[in-house]
């Protein structure tokens, strides 16, 4: 194995009310709001040592999902499995090897702060992101 996981960065719910979901992960569940991008529809919380993402269907991001969380819908979008090492050429070695297609590396935020990471594809068409450290 060319990695090991060291647990969940964050999970990405797509959600049809931004308010009410909010209030849910604030209010019951005791996070705190972290960061908000509400150009693009992103909410991110903190819970513990990894971030809960809340993206409003109608947003730009959560129009990328398709239809609104339901029977035809999905409210998952993605989740993010903090790797170490994050090394992309071992990476797609690895995955290759294992018939897995993944996308390019990309500086995105997780829950430990900017840094590398690629998304590949489950069987079953669910997007994971690989998430490597954080940018010192």
């Amino acid at each position: 194995m060319t990695f090991q996981l060291l647990g969940l960065d964050h999970v990405v719910f797509r959600v049809r009310d931004i308010d009410r979901a909010l209030a849910f992960y604030r209010d019951v569940l005791g996070c705190a709001l972290e960061r908000s991008l509400e150009d693009m529809g992103l909410y991110q919380l903190r819970a513990g040592r990894s971030l809960i993402d809340l993206v409003p269907v109608e947003s730009e991001l959560g129009r990328m999902g398709g239809a609104a969380p339901g029977e035809d819908g999905r409210n998952v979008d993605h989740i993010a499995l903090r790797i170490e090492p994050f090394d992309p050429a071992a990476l797609r070695a690895h995955l290759k090897a294992h018939g897995i297609e993944i996308g390019e590396v990309a500086r995105r935020y997780g829950a430990e702060g900017q840094g590398p990471s690629i998304y590949i594809q489950d069987p079953d068409g669910n997007t994971v992101e690989l998430k490597g450290p954080p940018e010192e």
